[in-house]
């Protein structure tokens, strides 16, 4: 790889690898500064501290966030579902199953195509995802302990920003 930038003290700032990054290879990026492997082990270390709860209602975590994104979106189709749950239709599929059987969601054939179908959130549903939001808050403010209002708001930015770059749907 080149040096963009002038070396101190024979190594490359942060800022010089990070913008190389793209003709690096892993261990000259190193884990720290991969933005993929960082935002994972946040993501299982959210999940993690949230397992005993979700356990405690029946939950895994894709039955967990096909909750969440029903206590915000409730009644959308099942592809939209699986995109916002972060969840493969085969999987969703059966956590749907599992959730409807348990009295958690129902499904219904959309009205205007009949090929589609629309998941809604039950009153036993939205009572376990808001029995569970106060940890999943918990857990989300130690996230971000430490971190100004301005940062937060520049880093979701980012992500958006991120997400815009990668995404295959339009939302």
């Amino acid at each position: 790889w080149t040096l963009n930038a002038p070396e101190r003290d024979g190594q490359m700032s942060e800022k010089t690898k990070l913008a190389d990054s793209g003709s690096q290879r892993l261990g000259e990026i190193g884990l720290n500064n991969f933005a993929p492997y960082l935002m994972n082990r946040i993501v299982g270390r959210y999940n993690d501290s949230l397992s005993k709860e979700m356990s405690s209602l029946g939950l895994t975590t894709p039955k967990m966030r096909s909750l969440a994104v029903l206590f915000v979106l409730d009644g959308i189709m099942i592809r939209d579902l699986a995109v916002y749950a972060v969840v493969k239709q085969s999987t969703l599929s059966r956590s749907l199953d599992a959730l409807e059987s348990d009295g958690m969601v129902r499904r219904e054939t959309d009205s205007i195509d009949s090929r589609a179908t629309r998941v809604f959130l039950t009153e036993p549903g939205r009572a376990a995802f808001e029995s569970l939001w106060p940890r999943m808050a918990e857990s989300y403010n130690r996230m971000f302990k430490g971190v100004g209002a301005d940062e937060r708001r520049a880093f979701v930015g980012t992500l958006h920003k991120m997400l815009s770059n990668i995404r295959h749907h339009e939302f």
